[in-house]
């Protein structure tokens, strides 16, 4: 769904919330990341499970997240400005991908939620929080 502010945010995730058994996926987008702890919040009050797309999501009582590990990008991404200021045009650099992927899940949240995580996933967990 496609919110502009909180008001609508707040009222998509309560029509997710009415809906038969569903969850949320947090897309990675700038109003989602400046609204996290509503977003966390409110899936919470509703019971939502919910999967985001960067860890401090889940280090800040969201379910699991699931994306590009982000030491990884900025490392790359230092590499790419130490080649433009060496003179390479940034229009010949090559589109790259995210090439390093890293799951977080938040065991107090699955808890709260009355969710059991499967061992096999714990174990393919790059971090498990307590």
């Amino acid at each position: 769904m496609q919110v502009h502010n909180e008001a609508e945010l707040a009222q998509a995730i309560v029509t997710v919330a009415n809906l038969p058994p569903t969850g949320l996926f947090v897309l990675p987008d700038s109003s989602n990341i400046v609204h996290r702890n509503l977003i966390i919040a409110l899936a919470a009050q509703y019971r939502l499970p919910a999967i985001y797309y960067f860890r401090y999501f889940a280090k800040d009582g969201g379910l699991i997240s699931y994306g590009p590990d982000e030491l990884d990008l900025f490392r790359r991404t230092a590499g790419y400005v130490d080649r433009i200021l060496k003179g390479a045009q940034p229009s010949s650099l090559p589109v790259q991908v995210p090439s390093k992927w890293e799951m977080a899940i938040n065991l107090k949240t699955a808890k709260a939620l009355g969710l059991t995580v499967p061992q096999a996933l714990l174990a393919r967990a790059d971090e498990v929080i307590q």
